[in-house]
């Protein structure tokens, strides 16, 4: 079975297709915004890439969720639960970690099936 990256780079890719299961890098959004405006640009940057791969949110198997301080969790959530809209919820996770640089809150890492 073959293996297909997206944005490859010397060290990682965006997204890796093997078969029909799609796991995306962890995304984050720009460093230095708000709770909210990183999940949103994450989610949107999810999104992206899962077209590029051949799916949508609808076929998302699951969702590991990075906050840089657990005081966002409703924050983050907030914006989570308008994206997901009540259906086809993934599994999901969500713990608090020191993500790569301070100015980064929120790091979503997914793993979806292809259509």
């Amino acid at each position: 079975m073959s293996i297909e990256r997206l944005d490859q780079g010397p060290r990682m890719s965006q997204a890796v297709i093997h078969g029909d299961t799609i796991y995306l890098a962890g995304q984050v959004g720009a460093p230095g915004e708000s709770v909210t405006a990183q999940t949103q640009a994450v989610l949107a940057q999810i999104e992206a890439l899962l077209a590029r791969a051949g799916s949508d949110k609808s076929r998302i198997l699951s969702a590991t969720v990075w906050l840089a301080d657990m005081a966002d969790f409703a924050e983050m959530n907030a914006v989570w639960d308008r994206w997901v809209g009540g259906r086809d919820a993934p599994a999901r996770a969500t713990g608090e970690a020191r993500l790569a640089t301070p100015d980064y809150k929120v790091e979503i890492i997914i793993i979806a099936a292809r259509d």
